[in-house]
């Protein structure tokens, strides 16, 4: 047996090589990587990650048919083929009275470009002497009070179950339906398929809640179902998420943390999640989740009633705060600062408006969109459009005195790197490639390449070794060097 001593050195060695062992490569294969988090960076200087806000357009929808009114709310946005397509609660003249009521519906419009928008007139639910409406589900409480679809992606999934949804309260829990079409709704099975108990419910316990919008999808980077829903902890509204892998049984109950970097970051009032896969990254999943200030009171009763804002809501504030998460129970905030901040006028500063709807979708060749529920509980309720570039939630940014990243090791298949990226006039981004250990690699070190100048979501680097498949496979780094310039996005592909 070794002696003590002899024994510490030993461990002082191995100590010693496991730091000095290069880190394990990320293995980024093709897919596209935007800059969110951390992730593909390990060294940043005189760069930083920075989050870009997204360009108000304007009112997109209007909620002012009799069954919709100023309580419309938990939108969804869904992009199908050629098709937009919408979806919320309209209340009527219910408003706001008790949730599991069967006055709420749930309300259709459609888009052929996601900015222009019409509701179709339907004759499946009529209403209020109406033969015809953009009603897809009624008498159906409470599943109608949040109702919230997504196109099943899973491979295999039948067309009688392109769509799917979930909807329901406390009591008796979440059901599920589906759909061929989004329009025509049926239930999947006669019970719900989670309830309380089945997320660890116990009586007395006020933690579990399913009033908010609970959201699902098939995730690819999973290969299961994820449903995240709201609970409570600490006083707090937190999100939680379980797993399934037919959408009928689900199962490991989690609780998201949040970390900002490798620290946990602060925990907020967090009302909706809106978690989604990015859909030009779906290993990615996005939230633009609508953070509530309770009892945060900006405007006066007499302000309230000038806009006529219901008295019941105008004694908080919202806004919309951006997270990611790559799987499993944390979300990244890299990000405290508001993502949509209430605009200019009374009337965004009132409770629960400045709610995203579900879903970021692309609504132009580099455009995309989100959509935000907003003058929530007001006669001029309705839902908004933002507009983003493509992959442009955040970037790395260069200002003029100009700075480095160096990238982890990774791995990748192709041949060309393609980046999306935004200079000044002045400004530029230039790559190089490296060994694991920081040595430029002959042909592409960065007097190899040429200097990337303009605005594009798409520009292959160009080096003077050559295309980069003979590297495919081996663990490299990049290191970029940009002066005012922001970098959106990266991926390697083939010719």
């Amino acid at each position: 047996m070794l002696n003590r001593p002899i024994a510490m050195l030993h461990l002082l060695l191995a100590m010693t090589a496991a730091a000095a062992a290069p880190p394990e490569a990320v293995e980024l294969g093709s897919r596209r990587e935007v800059f969110l988090d951390h992730v593909l960076i390990d060294t940043l200087s005189h760069l930083e990650l920075h989050m870009h806000r997204p360009v108000d357009r304007g009112p997109v929808l209007v909620f002012d048919n009799p069954w919709e009114g100023p309580f419309c709310g938990y939108a969804t946005i869904l992009h199908s083929g050629e098709t937009y397509q919408a979806y919320y609660r309209g209340t009527g003249q219910g408003g706001a009275r008790n949730d599991t009521d069967d006055h709420q519906v749930v309300c259709y419009a459609e888009s052929r470009d996601g900015v222009h928008w019409t509701k179709p007139s339907l004759s499946l639910f009529p209403r209020q002497g109406e033969p015809t409406n953009n009603i897809v589900l009624a008498d159906a409480a409470p599943v109608t009070h949040n109702f919230s679809p997504f196109l099943d992606s899973r491979p295999g999934v039948g067309p009688e179950e392109k769509y799917k949804a979930v909807g329901g309260y406390h009591e008796p829990g979440l059901s599920a339906y589906v759909s061929p079409d989004g329009i025509r709704w049926t239930r999947l099975q006669n019970k719900p398929v989670l309830t309380k108990q089945d997320v660890g419910f116990r009586e007395g316990d006020k933690s579990i809640v399913f009033d908010s919008q609970n959201v699902a999808f098939w995730s690819a980077l999973e290969q299961r179902y994820l449903l995240y829903y709201r609970v409570y902890r600490g006083g707090k509204r937190r999100i939680a998420r379980v797993e399934s892998d037919d959408f009928i049984t689900w199962r490991n109950p989690t609780l998201m943390e949040y970390r900002r970097g490798v620290e946990d970051a602060p925990v907020e009032q967090l009302y909706t999640s809106q978690t989604h896969p990015y859909f030009r990254a779906p290993h990615i999943y996005i939230a633009t989740a609508a953070r509530f200030m309770q009892g945060r009171r900006v405007i006066t009763k007499e302000q309230a009633g000038s806009i006529g804002v219901n008295p019941a809501y105008f004694n908080d504030v919202s806004d919309a705060v951006l997270m990611s998460s790559r799987g499993g129970g944390v979300y990244d905030r890299t990000f405290m600062e508001a993502f949509v901040a209430p605009g200019v006028g009374l009337e965004n500063w009132t409770s629960r408006t400045n709610y995203p709807a579900l879903n970021v979708v692309q609504t132009g060749p580099s455009e995309m969109s989100l959509y935000v529920n907003q003058n929530y509980g007001q006669p001029t309720s309705h839902l908004r459009r933002y507009s983003l570039r493509l992959d442009g939630f955040a970037s790395v940014h260069a200002g003029y005195d100009g700075g480095e990243m160096v990238t982890k090791p990774l791995t990748f298949q192709g041949s060309k790197l393609v980046l999306n990226f935004a200079t000044s006039a002045a400004g530029g981004v230039r790559v190089e490639v490296q060994r694991p250990d920081g040595t430029p690699i002959p042909g592409f070190a960065l007097a190899d390449c040429r200097e990337l100048i303009g605005n594009e979501i798409e520009r292959a680097v160009s080096f003077a070794g050559g295309d980069l498949d003979a590297l495919a496979g081996q663990a490299v780094r990049l290191r970029f060097v940009m002066k005012d310039a922001d970098l959106y996005a990266l991926r390697f592909q083939a010719d």
